[in-house]
């Protein structure tokens, strides 16, 4: 018998609770509300409700909110949505303390948000994200110990 948490289609889930930086507590323990999988939203939702959990203090779910963005699209859009998603993975990792991690992922985030770094659509700041990325790469690279600035989505 699997002792895995599954879907109704066998996919492996995770039902124990989180904190609110996503990482998995005992069962049983009070968690923070998991987003749900699969919300469709119109750009402006994303934006907002990711902006909403970053606010919060919730970066990995902010990165669960754009991931729902990312998957729900072939459109070239999608780059878009996986780099946000990305950013607000590595800003997870910064937070947890996890120098290295919180490098791969702002620094992959922010490459795949410069092609629309001239035209940014749904009035995503890419320039300021990417700067915002760029600077705390750098201090995590450092291991300097910093509580990183919330990002603004839009300008």
């Amino acid at each position: 018998m699997d002792s895995r948490d599954r879907d109704d289609q066998g996919r492996a889930r995770n039902a124990r609770p989180r904190d609110g930086l996503g990482r998995p507590l005992p069962y049983g323990a009070d968690g923070v509300p998991r987003q749900p999988e699969g919300v469709q939203r119109t750009p402006a939702e994303t934006l907002a409700e990711a902006q909403h959990l970053l606010d919060a203090g919730r970066p990995f779910h902010a990165h669960e909110v754009f991931e729902d963005a990312w998957k729900a699209t072939d459109s070239p859009e999608r780059e878009l949505w996986r780099g946000l998603a990305q950013l607000a993975v590595g800003l997870t990792h910064a937070l947890r303390g996890n120098g290295n991690g919180a490098v791969a992922l702002l620094e992959r985030g922010a490459e795949n948000i410069a092609p629309f770094r001239e035209e940014p659509p749904h009035g995503v700041d890419v320039a300021g994200l990417q700067q915002w990325a760029q600077t705390l790469a750098a201090e995590a690279r450092e291991r300097v110990r910093v509580v990183p600035e919330v990002p603004r989505l839009a300008r």
